[in-house]
């Protein structure tokens, strides 16, 4: 990791290093389909990140606002990652209240597993004799 404020990091890269994406073309792809904005604005995926910038990730249906804390190019693990960001407390919010609505939503994958059983057989025949 670095610790000069004024080096600076590929936005693809950073993303990967802080693990928000598992490989560097997923990073770069994210970054090209405007689901990351650096500052407000939406960048390449060559454009240069450095300390203090904000970013606005969206993964799946939940949604990032973070600030760059530290820059790194290597991947290391979960909590070095998390220490190069600082998340806005209303996002983490946001995001775990997106969490506990998912939660409590029913799968309907669940409901049907296949064949009916036997029981559940006669069930139905029960029900439309």
């Amino acid at each position: 990791m670095s610790e000069q404020s004024s080096q600076r990091i590929r936005i693809d890269k950073w993303l990967w290093a802080a693990r928000f994406f598992k490989t560097r073309s997923l990073a770069s792809q994210a970054v090209d389909g405007g689901k990351v904005r650096l500052n407000g604005e939406r960048p390449k995926p060559s454009k240069e990140v450095k300390v203090g910038d904000r970013l606005l990730i969206h993964i799946g249906g939940y949604e990032w606002e973070v600030t760059v804390a530290e820059l790194s190019d290597k991947r290391g693990p979960a909590t070095v990652a998390q220490a190069l960001y600082v998340e806005d407390e209303a996002s983490h919010a946001k995001r775990q209240q997106q969490v506990a609505e998912r939660k409590l939503q029913a799968d309907p994958g669940q409901a049907i597993k296949g064949r009916p059983t036997k029981r559940d057989r006669r069930q139905i025949h029960r029900f439309t004799e």
